[in-house]
């Protein structure tokens, strides 16, 4: 590795630390799990808090962007939203944060299921979108954010670690479920990191972009799972509002801008609750493209040229929110 390489878990090293030092006042419980790992539980067993969940979310970008709660979302009835920004786009949202990594072990009612995201990913390079980034990362301590209640079996801990290259005395598990007021804000914080998404999708040159922030309303918890999931995606799919700066042909800019939207997506224009049940609970039958923010601006950075396309849905952020 060169000496200019940029580790992700390095990097969110210091913000797990301060999870750790400052848990009492931030609600959440660290222990020590059975293959020796450090497990962090900021919102099954313990109430965590909305600044848990900012933190973690700048642990999901591998200390590679900043995550701020503010008020000035653009909508009325729902001023306060987490903004999230990074001059390393890619590597913070794509090789680290995107919730890509399938861990499961066992089946049936006894088994588990949860999606892995935070830099972890980037030493384990399970995932083809690697192939892609052409990034892994070097490092003997890793840390994975798990979107569920619960913590993963010891025995799926001991894949983890030897999928990652480290010692389960190096490995943080983060984990809250989407009822929580930490999973709340770190699932809205991944508003830039759809756009990439989809970008890459859509065969953008992944290099070209060189900055992204953006803005979504922060929606209130629900204790029915699927309607605490249903807000924090129309927080981005109706709410959300991002900027893009890039390089390269200004046609590309334009084109990135003119099919980023969520409503260029057949799906649009429902609470996503509502959508998921129409295709039976069923996440992948759903059209990817409708996981996009709904107002974007793609600023052309060798002609200062700015295109805009898109726009907030206010009636659908209120109908979702309640």
């Amino acid at each position: 590795m060169t000496s200019d390489h940029v580790s992700v878990n390095r990097g969110a090293l210091p913000l797990v630390d301060r999870l750790k030092r400052h848990a009492a006042a931030l609600r959440v419980a660290v222990s020590q799990g059975g293959a020796g790992e450090t497990l962090i539980d900021a919102g099954a067993r313990t109430p965590g808090s909305i600044e848990a969940g900012r933190i973690i979310a700048e642990i999901c970008l591998g200390g590679l962007g900043t995550v701020r709660l503010d008020a000035g979302t653009g909508l009325p009835n729902h001023p306060f939203g987490v903004t999230v920004a990074t001059s390393r786009p890619v590597l913070a949202c794509l090789a680290s944060q995107y919730a890509g990594w399938q861990l499961t072990h066992g089946a049936g009612k006894e088994g588990y299921f949860a999606m892995g995201s935070g830099p972890a990913r980037a030493l384990a390079r399970r995932e083809p979108l690697f192939e892609d980034l052409g990034y892994s990362d070097d490092s003997d301590v890793a840390t994975l954010v798990l979107e569920t209640s619960s913590a993963p079996p010891e025995a799926l801990v001991r894949r983890l670690c030897e999928d990652c290259g480290v010692e389960p005395a190096n490995l943080t598990l983060i984990y809250a479920p989407t009822q929580s007021l930490a999973g709340t804000v770190q699932i809205v914080g991944r508003v830039v990191e759809v756009a990439l998404h989809k970008a890459h999708e859509m065969g953008f040159a992944l290099a070209d972009i060189v900055e992204g922030i953006g803005t979504a309303p922060l929606p209130p918890p629900h204790p029915d799972f699927i309607t605490a999931m249903g807000r924090t995606n129309d927080a981005v799919i109706y709410g959300g509002r991002i900027r893009l700066h890039v390089k390269g042909p200004v046609s590309e800019a334009k084109r990135l801008a003119q099919n980023l939207p969520s409503s260029m997506c057949k799906d649009y224009g429902a609470p996503f609750a509502e959508i998921f049940r129409r295709f039976d609970g069923d996440f992948y039958k759903i059209d990817p493209t409708l996981f996009s923010p709904a107002e974007v601006t793609v600023v052309a950075l060798e002609t200062g040229e700015t295109f805009r396309s898109g726009g907030l849905d206010e009636r659908l952020v209120d109908t979702s929110f309640g």
